[in-house]
């Protein structure tokens, strides 16, 4: 992450992008989780028996996202967490195994401007997304930057998290990340075609049903959900399959490469598609608190984006799956 300003990614500042050493990136955790801790970790996986489903849009917003036309893929049964990885389950995990993100270790991470008690405090920020500022200080532990603390949103999803930080819990928990043919499963909860986890409605006659930007982006957030920044990561109900907050709240980290959805032989849609071996970086899913449809539409359950695996800002975090 150190030393970037390019803004690779309109929904999410990118890290340098430069190979990094493996100390860096992902530390030697020397133990395995402790029976205590992977038994509060199983217990919030869900399992799904897996099946054929539509990946994928008719037709995309955003062409470079490559998220259509939909194609029939197969998924094996799989488990994925209930909600994303919340700090308080980051924390115990820090605590047990002695890691330290990559924001920690580089010192600083990106922070959203309204956080922040003095924006015009913090200058540098990506040439295309001066919302974002590079915050010294800000981290997981610290989620807008100095004086701010994890402790103040124990049940809010852990967030500038790396793919490498991701990565390196999913290890010690003897686990792993999605792939993303196994989130958008899980997302579409068993609805054939639809934009969201529970239809097609944004916001459904019944309120709002997931955490995104309302008023004028990048300025003005009215809160009409509820909430300004991240929010709690069971807030919202869940969907049929018994996941909350897959679209919207933060970004999460999936195993897979970012290209081109999965093809089929001709003959037999693909099966259990871990994507490319090489690509730009991993691709996210989800969208975020900051998702707005005069900036980023990506708030759906087809919607992808892509990051490299050192970067981490204040509105991106994991989800667990084995």
């Amino acid at each position: 992450m150190e030393g970037s300003m390019d803004g690779k990614s309109c929904c999410a500042p990118a890290g340098s992008g430069r190979a990094m050493p493996e100390a860096l990136a992902t530390p030697a955790l020397t133990r395995r989780a402790s029976d205590a801790l992977r038994a509060e970790v199983e217990a919030g996986l869900i399992a799904l028996k897996g099946g054929f489903f539509d990946m994928g849009a008719a037709k995309g917003r955003y062409p470079d996202d490559m998220d259509s036309p939909r194609r029939r893929v197969f998924v094996s049964p799989f488990r994925l967490g209930r909600t994303s990885v919340t700090n308080r389950l980051w924390a115990a995990f820090a605590e047990e195994s002695g890691y330290r993100t990559v924001a920690e270790r580089e010192g600083w991470s990106f922070v959203f401007h309204l956080f922040l008690a003095d924006p015009l405090g913090y200058v540098e920020h990506p040439p295309q997304t001066p919302w974002w500022r590079a915050v010294g200080g800000a981290s997981w532990a610290a989620p807008d930057g100095p004086g701010s603390d994890w402790r103040e949103k124990p049940d809010h999803p852990a967030v500038h998290l790396s793919w490498f930080d991701a990565q390196a819990m999913a290890e010690y928990l003897g686990l792993r990340l999605p792939t993303e043919a196994e989130w958008e499963f899980a997302a579409r909860g068993g609805l054939k075609h639809a934009r969201f986890p529970w239809g097609n409605d944004l916001v459904p006659a019944s309120g709002h049903r997931h955490n995104t930007w309302q008023g004028e982006f990048p300025r003005v957030n009215s809160a009409d959900d509820g909430f300004v920044g991240t929010c709690p990561a069971d807030h919202f109900p869940p969907n049929a399959y018994g996941f909350h907050t897959l679209t919207g709240n933060v970004w999460e980290w999936t195993g897979t490469r970012f290209g081109p959805l999965p093809r089929g032989d001709g003959t037999l849609p693909p099966r259990d598609p871990q994507g490319p071996a090489e690509g730009p970086g991993y691709v996210i899913r989800g969208g975020s608190y900051l998702c707005h449809v005069s900036y980023c539409e990506r708030y759906q359950v087809h919607s992808r984006t892509h990051n490299t695996p050192d970067s981490s800002t204040g509105h991106m975090g994991m989800r667990l799956a084995g």
